[in-house]
């Protein structure tokens, strides 16, 4: 009998509507743990998960019996179900459509964990949308403007 064998690491990055600044220091890693539970469930492994009041990024291992677009709309859909039951922001959470995901090689696990780690840091220096533009041209996706993630409001 043959099995599978991969090693997919995927970053992925994405935003809360308007990219207001909801996600609140009391219940980020609330918020973490139920992301990571999600990913878990369909057999991911989660590496590292962090982020600021208006967006997360997220990098896995990921496991090929599911599509990448089918894990975040899971993840994006019961995570923001569990913060409006839970009653978390003052006004009904939604994430943002859409997300940016980037793949990296075993070699950059430990910079990209580490990166991950320090987005305080990060975000003292670049505002996420000059970052998330930088990761657009880097891995050369071309991207509508038009479509990337609104200024917060």
């Amino acid at each position: 009998m043959s099995d599978t064998y991969t090693q997919i690491h995927i970053q992925v990055v994405f935003a809360v509507k308007y990219r207001q600044c909801l996600i609140d220091k009391e219940w980020k890693n609330d918020l973490y743990n139920y992301i990571t539970a999600i990913i878990q469930h369909y057999n991911h492994k989660v590496v590292a998960i962090n982020g600021m009041p208006d967006h997360i990024h997220i990098f896995f291992g990921m496991r090929p019996n599911q599509s990448l677009s089918d894990l975040m709309q899971h993840i994006k859909a019961s995570s923001s179900k569990w913060i409006n039951e839970k009653k978390l922001t003052s006004k009904r959470f939604r994430w943002q459509a859409g997300y940016g995901a980037f793949s990296y090689s075993k070699s950059q696990l430990s910079r990209v964990v580490s990166y991950i780690d320090n987005q305080e840091q990060h975000h003292k220096q670049k505002s996420m949308l000059v970052e998330y533009r930088e990761f657009l041209q880097k891995f050369e996706i071309d991207y509508n403007e038009t479509y990337i993630f609104h200024d917060p409001v």
